[in-house]
């Protein structure tokens, strides 16, 4: 039953990892997008992207506290005590994200949208990195079974700080290849070649960052070094396959199932961390799976509402990206901006751009309802007599 909990928890880590890691992500080529008029596109691509999913994405990281919590409580105050500084931090990041990207759409003034599409993407970065920093020191030992302090040694590591800057390029990774795929889908070659571009210089920066924290552990830990080569080559070997399948075929501009194999990429490093440490969660101490704390009913209870969980979110976000995924939410409904005409508003222009008035409307009477807009009027008269009828005939049947 504790191997099940275990599963659970990096099951539920994982999808935090490819979900929200693709959000943090795209803060990172907000941040890179240039100035107002160069970055225009990109970031409305980006932010469209996002708004829809962003929140939702928390859930898995909400999860992932409440299991560990629950089914491992001493490993759980291990490592907050001893990581708190960074996992403080990470949470700083979570909530200062937020609060720029909603207020960034709210504000005016051109200085302030620019504040808080700074804090949305210097945040972006911020999380993952500290994030990062904390998985590192888990996996190189440096959390001892009993902590009564906090240690900034242990996450300052060579291998918790490689971790926390492969975090960062992971997440820049996944948004990429994700937002080629969303351009793809609205039909923009611009945008999908840009982030073609920046999708491959991910892929190298990622790769090379995973090569060197491999060789630091080789250095640092000798014993995770060879669990990880050991037992959880075929996953590593899997990360690498996807990896590299990924530039190719953006090399080749044939970016068709690059979004599963990006995913899949980061999964299988997620989980040859869980398969090199397994049975362990404290690497270095005497805590596992099956002495962490809880009692057998209490791991019976986390596999059943876990379970029950899965039934009604899985579900939910499937919807969600399904809507996502056909422009009905939010402002992706009416896809992207055409080339040449006029734009939407965006981020950081300011003011929106002015529009080009029509044909006058005729004018109307005191009372007489205007007819600019009479699709979403038409449609909630038609609903409205619909349901009425229903309920008139199920009256007249009472």
């Amino acid at each position: 039953m504790a191997d099940a909990v275990g599963a659970i928890l990096l099951a539920s880590v994982t999808l935090y990892a490819v979900l929200a890691g693709a959000d943090f992500g795209g803060g990172l080529w907000d941040l890179l997008a240039g100035t107002t008029a160069q970055g225009r596109r990109p970031r409305h691509l980006i932010d469209e992207s996002i708004t829809p999913v962003w929140e939702g994405n928390h859930v898995w990281l909400v999860f992932d506290l409440v299991i560990f919590w629950t089914a491992f409580p001493h490993a759980f105050a291990a490592v907050m005590i001893t990581l708190a500084l960074p996992l403080w931090l990470a949470l700083g990041g979570i909530v200062l994200r937020g609060a720029g990207f909603a207020f960034r759409k709210e504000v005016e003034q051109l200085s302030h949208q620019r504040l808080a599409g700074a804090t949305f993407a210097l945040s972006s970065l911020m999380t993952p990195f500290f994030m990062g920093t904390v998985v590192g020191a888990i996996a190189s030992g440096a959390v001892p079974a009993v902590a009564t302090t906090a240690s900034l040694a242990a996450w300052t590591s060579p291998t918790a700080l490689l971790a926390g800057f492969l975090f960062v390029a992971a997440g820049g990774f996944l948004a990429a290849v994700y937002l080629i795929a969303e351009a793809r889908r609205r039909g923009d070659l611009k945008m999908e070649s840009y982030f073609t571009l920046r999708g491959q210089a991910a892929a190298v920066v990622t790769g090379a960052l995973s090569l060197a924290t491999l060789f630091e552990l080789q250095n640092s830990d000798k014993f995770f070094f060879d669990r990880l080569t050991g037992r959880a080559l075929p996953l590593v070997v899997i990360a690498g396959v996807c990896g590299l399948a990924v530039l190719a075929l953006l090399t080749i501009r044939r970016p068709i199932g690059t979004r599963v194999l990006a995913a899949l990429a980061v999964a299988a490093v997620i989980w040859g961390w869980g398969v090199a440490q397994y049975p362990v969660i404290l690497p270095g101490t005497g805590i596992t799976l099956t002495n962490a704390g809880a009692t057998e009913a209490t791991l019976v209870a986390v596999v059943a509402v876990s379970i029950a969980a899965a039934v009604l979110v899985v579900p939910s976000f499937i919807l969600l990206f399904v809507l996502q995924g056909r422009l009905m939410l939010g402002g992706g409904e009416h896809g992207a901006p055409p080339p040449d005409g006029p734009r939407p508003y965006y981020p950081y222009t300011g003011t929106p751009p002015p529009t080009h008035p029509g044909p006058p409307s005729p004018p109307t009477r005191p009372g007489q309802p205007s007819n600019q807009h009479p699709t979403s009027a038409v449609r909630a008269a038609v609903l409205g007599v619909a349901l009425l009828t229903a309920l008139a005939r199920r009256l007249r049947t009472r």
